[in-house]
Order: C-alpha cells, then sequence, then structure tokens
C-alpha cells in the first residue's frame, strides 16, 4: 500500500510510541513489515545501548529514508508476517536482539523485546480476524 507525503510527514513528527502503535496497526493490517539488508540479504543489525536491534518499518517508504550515512550500501527488504512468524522470530530470539521500531532520520524507534512484540502485534491482529 502506498502511503502519501501527508501521512510521512504526521506520522515522523509522532514520538516513539505512538509511532510503534501505529506500526502495529498498519502491520496487522497489511500482514507486512519493512527492514534493511545488505547485497547478501544480511540484515541490518545496530548497536544502541549495548542491545543488538533489527530495525523495522510498517512501510517500504519509510525504511527508505533510513538507507543513509553508513546504511547507504543497504536495500529495503519486504517481510510478510508469516516469513516473520516462521523464520524471524527464532533468529531474534536465538541472537538476543531487540526491535527497534520505526526509526526516524536516524533516531531510535520504540525499543521492544520479541516478547512484548509478538504479544502487542497478536493482540491488534485478534482485531482483524
Amino acid at each position: 500500500m502506498k502511503i502519501t507525503n501527508k501521512e510521512i510527514e504526521a506520522v515522523s513528527q509522532l514520538e516513539a510510541f505512538q509511532r510503534y502503535e501505529y506500526f502495529i496497526k498498519r502491520v496487522a493490517d497489511s500482514e507486512k513489515m519493512y527492514t534493511l539488508v545488505d547485497e547478501n540479504g544480511t540484515f541490518a543489525i545496530a548497536d544502541i545501548e549495548n542491545s543488538a536491534v533489527l530495525s523495522v518499518w510498517s512501510a517500504s517508504e519509510f525504511a527508505e529514508e533510513n538507507v543513509v550515512d553508513e546504511w547507504r550500501s543497504f536495500s529495503v527488504k519486504e517481510i510478510t508476517l508469516e516469513e516473520f512468524e516462521e523464520e524471524i522470530i527464532d533468529m531474534i530470539e536465538k541472537n538476543n536482539w531487540v526491535m527497534n521500531v520505526f526509526s526516524i532520520k536516524g533516531k531510535s524507534g520504540f525499543i521492544v523485546d520479541i516478547n512484548e512484540f509478538a504479544k502487542d502485534l497478536s493482540i491488534e491482529m485478534q482485531k482483524y480476524h
């Protein structure tokens, strides 16, 4: 789903937790999220406060805005909810990563562990099924 510049501007002005809530709703609706990968398909993992974090966004347009500086050689990867549940959750748990949901222009988003993230997404998904 294409989003407008007006929506990008409005969401970018929100506080981190508000962007997280927006993200959860959008992903529950579209069943897709986006992250960054290098040319080998390896996830872009950042270090925030001594934690390895996987950054995710609700739309490719938001992810694309973060392909800058040390991430400029990375590209946007779409992840379906099915892929996330079947492959990525285990990878996150195995590597002790946390989720950086919806960073904006180099500022971290809402940092959440995978259990809390999965619970919040599951609660929102129940509204759609």
